[in-house]
C-alpha cells in the first residue's frame, strides 16, 4: 500500500450533488442495496466478536430488512441508528415500529442517538461511501465512533460498474453516465490513512438485465442518480429521452436473450480499530479518549 496519505476529494463527483443525494427520502430501501447488504450480512458468520454496541449507518438507503436481520444477529446488542437527516431517521423510526406481539428483539436496544466516541464495537455502512463527497473524513469520523477492537463493515460500488453505460453515453457524444468509483485498492490505503488497521478488502460483479429501456430507466430512479461534475446540466426533453431508450438498446446481449446487461461491481471491505500509537515529537498532543484507551490498557496488564 501507498505511503503517501489519499486526502484529494473523488475528482468527478459533484459535492453538491452528493449532500443532496444523501438526504434523499426514499420511499423504500433501494432493491439492490438490500441484495448487497444481504451478501454482506452472511459474512458476519466469520467475525468472532460479539458486538454489544453497533451503529448502523443511513439504512434507509443501506438496507431496512438487513437492518433487522443484523439485529436478530445481535439482540443482545443495542443498535443506534445514524441517518443522514432528521427527516430519514423518522422515515426509518416508522419504518422499523412494529406492534409489540410481531417483536422478537426489544424496542429498548434500539436508539437514534449519536453515541459516545470509542464506545461502538461495529460500525455497519452498506453502500454509503461511493456517494459520499468527503470519503476519508466519513470513514475518519466512523473510526473515532469506534472503541479499540471495535470493527467496521462496508460496502460500495467499484470503478467497473455500469461500464456499458458509460460505452453507450460515449457513443452518443454524451457528458459521462456516472461518476468515476474508487478501487479496492484505493479503499484500503484510506482505511490504513484513517487509523484502521488489518483491512480485508473485496470485490465481486453482478449483472443486472433488464427487458426494456423504459424498465431500467425505471428502476435506476430508485437506485441512485448521476453525481458526475460535468453531467448534463438542466433537465432533458422528451426528444432526448426517446433518443436515449433508442441508445440503451446497445445494451442487448444474446447470451442473456437479448435482454439489456449492466455491470455492477461491489467492493467489501473489514477493518479493525487498533490500539492508538501516539507519534512522538518534542510536542505531543493525546486526544482525552485516546489517553483513557491507553491508560486503561496499562492498568489491564
Amino acid at each position: 500500500m501507498s505511503d503517501t496519505p489519499r486526502t484529494e476529494l473523488p475528482p468527478s463527483l459533484d459535492p453538491v450533488a452528493s449532500a443532496r443525494w444523501a438526504t434523499w427520502l426514499h420511499e423504500r430501501s433501494p432493491w439492490l442495496n438490500e441484495e448487497v447488504a444481504r451478501r454482506m450480512e452472511d459474512r458476519l458468520q466469520w467475525i468472532r466478536l460479539q458486538p454489544k454496541r453497533w451503529i448502523d449507518w443511513a439504512p434507509l438507503s443501506g438496507g431496512l430488512d438487513n437492518h433487522a436481520a443484523v439485529r436478530a444477529r445481535y439482540p443482545q446488542a443495542r443498535c443506534h441508528v445514524m441517518e443522514t437527516s432528521p427527516q430519514r431517521a423518522a422515515r426509518v423510526r416508522q419504518a422499523v415500529q412494529a406492534p409489540w406481539w410481531k417483536r422478537w428483539f426489544s424496542a429498548e436496544m434500539l436508539s437514534f442517538d449519536t453515541p459516545a466516541a470509542g464506545s461502538a464495537d461495529m460500525l455497519w455502512a452498506n453502500m454509503a461511501l461511493h456517494t459520499t463527497g468527503d470519503p476519508q473524513a466519513l470513514l475518519q469520523k466512523w473510526h473515532q465512533l469506534l472503541a479499540v477492537d471495535g470493527f467496521l463493515m462496508f460496502s460500495c460500488l467499484g470503478p467497473d460498474t455500469l461500464r456499458e453505460l458509460n460505452r453507450v453515453y460515449d457513443s452518443m457524444g454524451w457528458p459521462p453516465a456516472c461518476h468515476a468509483f474508487t478501487d479496492m485498492h484505493d479503499w484500503g490505503d484510506m482505511l490504513v490513512h484513517a487509523g484502521f488497521a488489518e483491512p480485508v478488502m473485496d470485490m465481486e460483479r453482478l449483472t443486472l438485465t433488464y427487458d426494456s429501456p423504459q424498465r431500467l430507466l425505471a428502476e435506476f430512479r430508485a437506485l441512485g442518480r448521476n453525481l458526475h461534475r460535468h453531467r448534463f446540466a438542466g433537465l432533458r426533453g422528451k426528444t432526448w429521452r426517446k433518443q436515449l431508450e433508442t441508445a440503451l438498446l446497445q445494451l442487448a446481449q444474446t447470451e442473456q436473450d437479448g435482454r439489456l446487461t449492466l455491470t455492477v461491481e461491489v467492493i467489501y471491505g473489514h477493518a479493525l480499530k487498533p490500539l492508538p500509537r501516539l507519534k512522538m515529537t518534542e510536542e505531543s498532543s493525546v486526544s482525552l479518549q485516546d489517553m483513557r484507551t491507553l491508560l486503561g490498557q496499562s492498568l489491564s496488564n
